[in-house]
């Protein structure tokens, strides 16, 4: 069996606000139907899963996450193509933490080869003050009112990549 063409990961904490959206839009398309060819995975914090996942032979990796960029309000998305740099060297990344530039970076000086790497980010609120005790357990409205438009944004970036989804391609959550 052929590995899926295309690797959709949702990144995030769930424990940190604005932090859990890749999570939730991950979660949102756990819950529908999907295509065979795509494999939809929450790796929350594990950034060393992730690599081993862009080992496998995915063509392309869409990367959902929260992505503070500064050119928009919280709840903004943004689709990015992130540029990788093979020569720099392959950074430490920590089992339990996620920095998709780091895993990225890894999974590629290891020998993954996706042809195309796509970021579907949202614009986070503004950090919570973590050494005063302010840990927001829950997304905030801007960022959690993006997830659905997200999750189209995602859909209508499969079907951009692998075309229309052929019943027999379809399968049931």
């Amino acid at each position: 069996m052929n590995p899926p063409r295309v690797l959709i990961a949702g990144i995030g904490n769930i424990f940190l606000g604005d932090d859990a959206f890749g999570v939730e839009v991950v979660q949102r398309l756990l819950r529908q139907s999907q295509r065979a060819d795509v494999r939809v995975v929450d790796f929350g914090i594990r950034g060393l899963d992730l690599v081993y996942a862009l080992l496998d032979g995915c063509e392309t990796a869409i990367l959902v996450d929260a992505v503070p960029r500064g050119d928009g309000p919280p709840g903004t998305l943004y689709l990015l193509e992130p540029q990788i740099d093979l020569n720099a060297p392959a950074p430490l990344i920590e089992a339990h933490s996620m920095d998709p530039a780091k895993v990225l970076r890894t999974a590629m000086v290891m020998g993954a080869k996706p042809r195309q790497v796509f970021i579907v980010g949202c614009e986070p609120g503004p950090a919570a003050n973590y050494d005063e005790g302010e840990t927001p357990m829950e997304m905030s409205a801007p960022v959690s009112a993006a997830v659905d438009e997200a999750v189209k944004m995602v859909e209508s970036l499969v079907v951009r990549i692998c075309g229309p989804i052929p019943s027999e391609l379809l399968m049931q959550p």
